[in-house]
């Protein structure tokens, strides 16, 4: 049974999961969720038994001297929550941090997904990091998956076509889709060359990506000044033989070459919009946001849809509800009257301008001699070819 005595209710929480292990190269994704625990002075609520899931063969206990007496620490997955003031709005992060378990992968995500239902949690975010074929002098590419075609969309996301071995961060995904978790992967792509921890660049990335989807903004403490250090660091360690440096810029060429004007560009703007919400202080936008009933525009969850899976039925069960549920009903119903009217004139206005848009064209293929066809094909040379992905970006995916 769940017991989540102290914990008060909290505002539009969304879990936040890391796991160090086959998921964490780099330890890019333990290190991102221990740094929100940081900034935030997180208050851990809850622990997973060690004894059911850890194999102490293969994670050790440490032991350690406190004040004189021994103490064993247990490896094992801890549940904390902080809450993300950024003074105009305020969200509470569920953050577990723990280590890839070594058995009952099943048992584990149901205990997991157990206290996000108890605590109303809206979208499940996990964050890791994988070994690719990327330069370290590049920004580090940062890929965002999930298996609901609806959530993809709302949000701008990879819809996962990953086949082949997987690792907890996989599962957990595949068991939040089955329970009807919103659930989104942030996978950050490490240089395979330099794959020792810590890896500043991947969790700022990672973070950055994160403070995106969440509409909250994240305080990066000496992040941004170690990920320079790091990549000076790198930069020597590579200068110094000449094998590396000559496979280092190959890794470079080839990111180049895969990357067109148009998606450097895209990169500088999001870079110059997250440095102005920085300035003024503001959250990030993001492409799909949390509703005041508790799931996603365009996406899955919500009061009535089946939140966890029950393992005595096989059968869903709905989110537990919050009071702001019920104060949304009634502004609906309230809303809806007006609605029907707005909607009507939104027709009238929307059918006049396709007219004129209609009449537009007509004159304009007219004049040129160009027909629809002749148009697009224009375009197509005057620079509107169609991007392709980056090769290292989403490599491995869904591990």
């Amino acid at each position: 049974m769940i017991e989540l005595e102290g914990v008060p209710e909290l505002i539009d929480p969304v879990m936040i999961c890391a796991f160090e292990g086959w998921n964490d190269a780099g330890d890019a994704a333990s290190t991102a969720v221990g740094h929100l625990d940081r900034e935030w002075k997180g208050e851990v609520f809850a622990s997973l038994d060690a004894e059911d899931y850890y194999d102490f063969q293969v994670n050790r206990p440490t032991v350690a001297l406190e004040g004189g007496v021994r103490k064993i620490t247990w490896p094992t997955t801890r549940l904390s929550v902080v809450r993300a003031d950024t003074g105009e709005k305020s969200r509470d992060l569920v953050l577990v941090r723990g280590i890839e378990p070594s058995m009952r992968w099943r048992s584990f995500c149901n205990e997991i997904l157990g206290y996000a239902h108890e605590l109303g949690v809206e979208m499940v975010v996990i964050l890791g990091a994988l070994l690719g074929d990327t330069p370290h002098t590049r920004p580090v590419p940062v890929s965002g998956v999930t298996s609901d075609p609806d959530l993809a969309r709302s949000l701008d996301l990879e819809e996962t076509r990953y086949e082949g071995p997987t690792g907890i961060v996989g599962v957990l995904q595949e068991a939040c889709a089955h329970a009807g978790v919103p659930a989104v992967s942030l996978w950050a792509a490490v240089p395979h060359y330099v794959s020792q921890p810590p890896n500043p660049k991947a969790t700022l990335a990672l973070l950055n990506r994160l403070e995106d989807l969440i509409s909250v903004r994240i305080p990066l403490g000496e992040l941004t000044e170690d990920s320079r250090a790091w990549q000076l660091g790198v930069d020597q360690l590579a200068a110094e033989d000449s094998e590396v440096a000559e496979y280092v810029q190959s890794l470079e060429e080839a990111r180049d070459t895969a990357e067109l004007p148009e998606a450097s560009g895209e990169a500088i703007a999001r870079e110059f919009e997250r440095y102005l919400r920085r300035r003024d202080g503001q959250p990030g936008p993001a492409g799909g946001h949390a509703t005041e009933s508790g799931g996603l525009e365009g996406g899955a969850g919500g009061p009535g849809a089946p939140y966890l899976r029950d393992p005595s039925t096989g059968h869903g069960r709905p989110r537990k509800p919050s009071p702001k549920d019920e104060m949304a009903k009634d502004d609906d119903a309230e809303d809806s009257g007006g609605a029907e009217d707005g909607t009507k004139d939104a027709d009238a206005d929307d059918a006049k301008d396709a007219n004129s848009a209609n009449e537009a064209d007509s004159a304009k293929e007219a004049g040129d001699g160009r027909g629809p066809e002749g148009q697009d094909a224009y375009r197509r040379d005057e620079g509107g070819t169609d991007r392709g992905g980056d090769g290292d970006e989403g490599s491995g995916s869904d591990r």
